[in-house]
């Protein structure tokens, strides 16, 4: 059955940082956008950081713009910035578990 202009649909608006997450239900027309749902959540103002054209937005999991027509039952999410790109950050473990590897290899030849 498809919804009519007339007819709302669901979505639920997610945002998370380390010590907090936020998880926001809204209504809204059918036919709305990503960008319509993050305004109707309300975390604009909640969180006044995020600015709305810089964010990276999607719809469960996969990356949209902020004109993307949502459907019933969406999660929209928005993304934090990495402060670190993934590649680097394996490195940098990769070369702490190599060390501490050395540190107890050392320790045990004593």
């Amino acid at each position: 059955m498809d919804k009519s202009e007339s007819e709302s649909i669901w979505v639920t608006v997610v945002y998370a940082r380390a010590q907090h997450q936020w998880v926001k239900p809204v209504e809204l027309q059918f036919g709305a956008t990503v960008q319509m749902a993050i305004e109707r959540s309300g975390l604009l103002q909640a969180i006044p950081e995020l600015r709305l054209q810089e964010l990276e937005v999607g719809i469960f999991h996969r990356r949209c713009d902020l004109g993307a027509r949502l459907r019933d039952g969406d999660r929209v999410e928005i993304y934090r910035p990495l402060h670190l790109d993934p590649k680097e950050a394996r490195r940098i473990r990769a070369a702490r578990s190599k060390a501490q590897s050395a540190r107890t290899a050392s320790a045990k030849s004593r």
